[in-house]
């Protein structure tokens, strides 16, 4: 280890040291200190050695927000090990996807995931250890069990070390996997920690689920600062509201429909909020203004995304209400033209990035981050201007980079437009982002049928959504005579947005 080196497993480690008879984790009547947490993580890694886990192995994890995720997150940074968690919204066929593309040796699950894995075991060859947060038996160990070994040393690592490969949309259509370093995630704490004021007081309820990048750095945040997590396996919002008051939540993150539901809910009277000081995420001016509004709590605008560790511009949106917020303490930021020179104050071109939370590259695809990283910077492939002051306002994403967003999540037109056109009533299709009272984007496509074919809307959406993860399936459908096209016979995307884009009926 490098003299200068710090390690997700340090923060564990220091924890336990300052703060050991404090609460670390609450779930339902169960509370976990911060000195149990660290005994629990070195004997979790007790438990992956003995199972054959050694530094730079992957270890899969597809689960909901348990309250096993921290000290599996602590034995596996005390082995050396590199966490591949999977988004659970996904089908069978992209969960094989993210687990062929990582080679991951051990699988691990909560007891909801057990028989998907059973299923598609034999179509990852790279997995040999079975691992559930359930009870165990037939051909998965319970994760109790990894917390009756001996304590594990840890091995020596260097902050610049992957600790996280996290599948994000990429070009092509095809989930990259976003390599992410020790010090990226705890570069990113400490900046918003200081940003946001955090101390051992706060307390963080993980709404936002822990495979996302958001979800995990809000979880880093608070045990960064000595607070509490509180875990819901699933969203809820009046069970949310409740918890919020009950536990004092002072954090939570958002996307759309997160807040607006909690607030709806909290309008009936059964729950107020009162603790809440702070959220961070995306969300429209209309339902952050009703946040603040409730007089106790400031809502951090954020522009990231999982490359630069989510939380890369950030300010409150008292600052500059609507924009994206302004680079952080650690972010060296710029917009620059189509040949990567830096328009003037105003104008619209792609963001780019620079610092400690730019993440490593991406797994197995050295052109791309190649390109990626040209000139020393990162290129977002998203496009925004810089006002006078230096905040951000975002514009949109690039025609090669171009993402959905429906509440968070990554959806790659190309994507869905591929799972469309197998549908032999199909002949042409164009998928696009619209505005979504629900979601704040939603998923559209505008189809033309072969001739003599008949479909309904609905019926498409359901053949997508047996395909692929459901929150890909167009949430909109329009069928149409033709869709424009360029002078190469291509759709004209642009075109199509301007004709049947706008907010939805």
């Amino acid at each position: 280890m490098n003299i200068r080196d710090f390690t997700i497993y340090d923060i564990f480690k220091r924890n336990a040291r300052l703060y050991k008879d404090r609460t670390a984790i609450v779930a339902e009547s169960r509370q976990t200190t911060y000195g149990e947490l660290f005994d629990q993580a070195n004997r979790v890694a007790g438990g992956l050695i003995q199972r054959g886990i050694k530094r730079g192995d992957r270890i899969a994890i597809l689960a909901k927000n348990y309250p096993q995720f921290f000290p599996l997150m602590g034995g596996i940074a005390c082995t050396g090990a590199t966490m591949v968690p999977i988004n659970f919204r996904l089908s069978a066929e992209e969960v094989i996807y993210n687990l062929t593309n990582t080679q991951p040796v051990m699988m691990v699950v909560d007891p909801d995931f057990e028989k998907m894995i059973t299923e598609i075991r034999g179509r990852c060859p790279s997995l040999r250890e079975f691992v559930t947060f359930g009870p165990g038996g037939a051909d998965f160990i319970a994760f109790d069990s990894l917390l009756k070994a001996s304590p594990a040393d840890p091995v020596e690592l260097s902050g610049d070390d992957p600790f996280v490969i996290m599948h994000t949309a990429a070009v092509q259509g095809r989930p990259r996997g976003a390599m992410i370093s020790q010090h990226n995630l705890i570069f990113c704490t400490i900046q918003n920690i200081a940003l946001m004021g955090l101390t051992p007081e706060d307390s963080y309820l993980n709404i936002l689920p822990l495979f996302h990048i958001g979800g995990m750095i809000g979880a880093l945040m608070m045990m960064h600062a000595g607070g509490r997590n509180v875990m819901i396996s699933k969203f809820d919002p009046k069970a949310a509201g409740k918890m919020i008051d009950q536990e004092k939540i002072t954090l939570i993150g958002d996307f759309p429909p997160i807040l607006l539901q909690l607030l709806d809910e909290q309008a009936k009277g059964e729950f107020t909020l009162f603790s809440l000081k702070h959220i961070f995420g995306v969300d429209s001016q209309e339902t952050v203004k009703r946040f603040e509004s409730l007089g106790h709590g400031q809502f951090w605008l954020a522009y990231g995304q999982t490359e630069t560790m989510g939380l890369t511009s950030v300010c409150s949106n008292r600052e500059r209400p609507g924009c994206a917020g302004k680079a952080g303490l650690l972010v060296r930021m710029k917009i620059v033209d189509e040949f990567d020179h830096e328009v003037e104050t105003g104008q619209v071109g792609e963001i780019v990035v620079r610092g400690p939370l730019v993440f490593l590259g991406y797994w197995g695809e050295e052109e791309l981050s190649r390109h990626t990283f040209r000139d020393g910077w990162h290129h977002t492939g998203d496009t925004g201007r810089l006002d006078e002051d230096g905040y951000l306002w975002f514009a949109g994403r690039k025609a090669e980079k171009e993402l959905i967003k429906p509440g968070g999540e990554n959806v790659y037109p190309v994507e869905v437009e591929k799972v469309i056109l197998e549908h032999p009533s199909v002949k042409e299709v164009s998928v696009f982002g619209v505005p979504d009272p629900k979601f704040g984007e939603g998923v559209k496509a505008v189809c033309v049928l072969k001739p003599n074919m008949r479909l309904t809307e609905q019926e498409l959406i359901d053949f997508v959504g047996g395909r692929i993860a459901r929150y890909k399936k167009p949430g909109y459908v329009q069928f149409v005579e033709s869709l424009p096209k360029r002078e190469d016979g291509s759709i004209d995307r642009e075109k199509v947005k301007t004709l049947y884009g706008g907010r939805q009926a």
